[in-house]
């Protein structure tokens, strides 16, 4: 035999025969001769009786039979298809093969000497990658847990402009003269998220989130003027790393999904975001897809199942912010009256590139989430304690077939009605109604690949309706504002962005910003004080 065909059959000889020697008195020397079909040599797959041509391994047995003659079968012309075949049997057919292979050997051995650098090359590149894979193998922590990260620093001040810019006379107050001769210092803060990403079953998902940040002292971070400064990764920890989220989910028969967890986000629970606006968010009230009230992303114990069928999506959750507290008189427990409750069901039905999605919130009393913080003007922040939430919106979404000229576009629309609890005594507000809108647009490789040019504007929450509890007070509420932002995130390499961005706020403090005296020589309740708050940073993002 050859050189070529000791190195082609040496290999299969080896794995077909080296159990025979434990096996050799259950050697069958009839059954192996039976398969050899010593009578005469198989030059058709016609010969055998037991395939046609409607068999799916058809044209594979033909091309071995009539190019190689390298099929046997047994006695009495069958083939036996659907037999199972011993390794005996295995040795006999590639027996039947071993005098086949001199017919190639020659031009097998030229192919070989021409291409024998570009073998060599090859072989080298391929030990290359199994060393490589070995080193990663042994020096993984996990093998079923993955671990990503996002590293933001953050750049930038805060300027103000207006007759109110000083318009308060308490020196607790951050709007105080005193304060707002620091609160447009610039700043440097940071936001760290670790995320370790595990899976038992390959369906299922335990999402474990770690975060450190350190904008609580700044106005990005919400300390400033108005709240509604802060920044979509405005999060402040201390300096300390802390769990931010851990939940589970898993499918449950074909159409279900349930996640639960004691740390979930109401948005980790929803199977479609309502928003294509969302590359490099800036003001955080940008993320809320322009319904702040329904899409507050309360934080806390709960569970939520999603639905899937085509086009259609619908999910329900509910999450308790104070879900860790025994004490329901003090605020917590589950379902309870103050539990700090959030229950949201959404229905989204979205194509390749468009969709639209109405969605529905109720929020306790206790919710801490719901038209506060960073969400609306101050007094549509103060109202959202008087009593339980119903929020309602409307969102949609739509994208290009190609980057260019027209950007992707989404908007959308969300109205909260609060009402007073009877428990809960309250001597300022009898209830309210406050609405939001917001739309996005991005344009993908802005002037260069990869890069990306985006603008929002809307109005955040801001009160519409008013009933206060006191018959002096008037009910007509001029809390109308408006926010913008535009950004541009610069791709400078597979891990790193670069992002410039500008903010404007028109009137962050809605109606009490005609409320207050100005100290500057305005008068008391004057309606022509103005507050306007100017914001520039520069967002650098690292992946890894």
């Amino acid at each position: 035999m050859k050189l070529f065909q000791q190195l082609l059959v040496a290999p299969a000889a080896l794995g077909l025969m080296a159990p025979m020697a434990a096996q050799a008195a259950d050697l069958n020397i009839d059954g192996v001769s039976d398969y050899s079909a010593a009578g005469e040599q198989v030059t058709s797959v016609s010969q055998f009786s037991d395939v046609y041509p409607t068999d799916w391994a058809y044209q594979a047995l033909s091309s071995l039979t009539e190019r190689y003659g390298c099929v046997a079968g047994y006695p009495g012309g069958t083939f036996g298809g659907n037999r199972s075949i011993t390794r005996y049997e295995a040795a006999a057919l590639l027996n039947a093969c071993l005098d086949r292979v001199t017919e190639v050997s020659d031009d097998v051995k030229r192919l070989l000497s021409e291409f024998g650098p570009e073998l060599a090359v090859l072989k080298g590149r391929v030990d290359g990658i199994e060393a490589r894979v070995g080193d990663m193998a042994a020096g993984q922590f996990s093998t079923t847990t993955k671990l990503s990260g996002v590293a933001t620093f953050v750049v930038g001040a805060n300027g103000f402009s207006g007759d109110d810019a000083f318009a308060s006379s308490d020196t607790s107050n951050p709007r105080h003269a005193n304060a707002g001769k620091t609160d447009g210092g610039t700043v440097l803060s940071y936001d760290l998220q670790l995320e370790l990403a595990t899976s038992f079953t390959g369906e299922d998902l335990l999402n474990t989130v770690l975060r450190a940040g350190n904008f609580g002292s700044n106005g990005f971070g919400g300390a400033g003027y108005t709240e509604l400064s802060t920044l979509e990764t405005g999060f402040d920890s201390g300096d300390q790393l802390k769990v931010d989220k851990l939940w589970y989910s898993f499918p449950w028969g074909d159409d279900f999904t349930v996640i639960a967890g004691p740390l979930v986000g109401a948005e980790d629970m929803l199977a479609v975001n309502p928003s294509l606006y969302g590359s490099e968010t800036i003001l955080d009230v940008f993320t809320y897809s322009g319904a702040p009230g329904t899409y507050g992303r309360p934080l806390g114990g709960g569970a939520g199942l999603s639905w899937n069928q085509g086009d259609i999506d619908v999910s329900a959750n509910y999450v308790s912010t104070n879900a860790s507290n025994s004490n329901p008189a003090s605020g917590g427990g589950l379902l309870t009256e103050a539990a700090g409750s959030s229950a949201i069901m959404q229905v989204a039905y979205s194509k390749e590139n468009w969709g639209v999605a109405v969605a529905y919130n109720y929020a306790s009393t206790d919710h801490q989430n719901i038209l506060g913080g960073s969400t609306g003007t101050s007094l549509a922040n103060a109202v959202h304690d008087i009593g339980p939430t119903n929020s309602y919106s409307l969102s949609t979404w739509w994208s290009p077939a190609e980057t260019g000229l027209i950007p992707t576009l989404s908007a959308g629309w969300g109205i909260n009605t609060v009402e007073d609890n009877d428990d809960r005594e309250n001597t300022t507000y009898d209830s309210a109604t406050t609405q939001s809108w917001a739309v996005g647009m991005e344009w993908e490789d802005a002037f260069m690949d990869g890069n990306i040019f985006g603008f929002a504007f809307g109005q955040p929450n801001f009160v519409t309706e008013i009933d206060y509890d006191s018959s002096t007070k008037d009910d007509d509420a001029e809390d109308g504002n408006y926010a913008m932002e535009w950004w541009y995130k610069i791709q400078v390499s597979d891990n790193i962005t670069v992002t410039p961005a500008i903010f404007y706020l028109s009137r962050p403090f809605g109606d009490q910003t005609d409320q207050r005296q100005d100290t500057h020589g305005g008068d008391a309740g004057s309606k022509d004080s103005t507050f306007r708050n100017f914001g520039a940073l520069v967002k650098t993002t690292f992946t890894f």
